[in-house]
This record gives structure tokens, sequence and C-alpha cells, in this order.
């Protein structure tokens, strides 16, 4: 059987911590910043850890 490929572009928008956590960038923070409080602006800036129902699927699309 061959061996799985990572997915070049999950590769660019994800990070795997040493602890084995996905950090990824928020969603909603392209444009359209006028509208929204200073306060989601600040949270929309820090990236965030992917939750425990989606890791499996994308440990396995990067072939960890």
């Amino acid at each position: 059987m061959p061996k799985q490929k990572t997915h070049k572009g999950l590769k660019k928008r994800v990070k795997v911590t040493a602890t084995g956590k996905v950090l990824h960038k928020r969603a909603n923070a392209g444009h359209l910043m006028s509208g929204k409080s200073a306060k989601r602006r600040r949270r929309l800036r820090s990236s965030a850890t992917l939750s425990p129902s989606d890791l499996k699927r994308v440990k396995a699309s990067l072939g960890l």
C-alpha cells in the first residue's frame, strides 16, 4: 500500500505544536473590519486551536 501524501494546502494553513495541538487562523478576519467591534477584531488576530472533533481528520491529512 502506498504512503499517504501530505495535503499541501492544509500544511500551509495550520501549525502543529510540540504537544500535538493544531493551531489555525480564525475565520472572518479577511475584510469588512469596520463593522466589527474592537474586541472582536483583537480576538480575530490571535490563532486558535482546532477542536478535538476535527483533529483526527486534519492529522490524517497531514500524515501525522
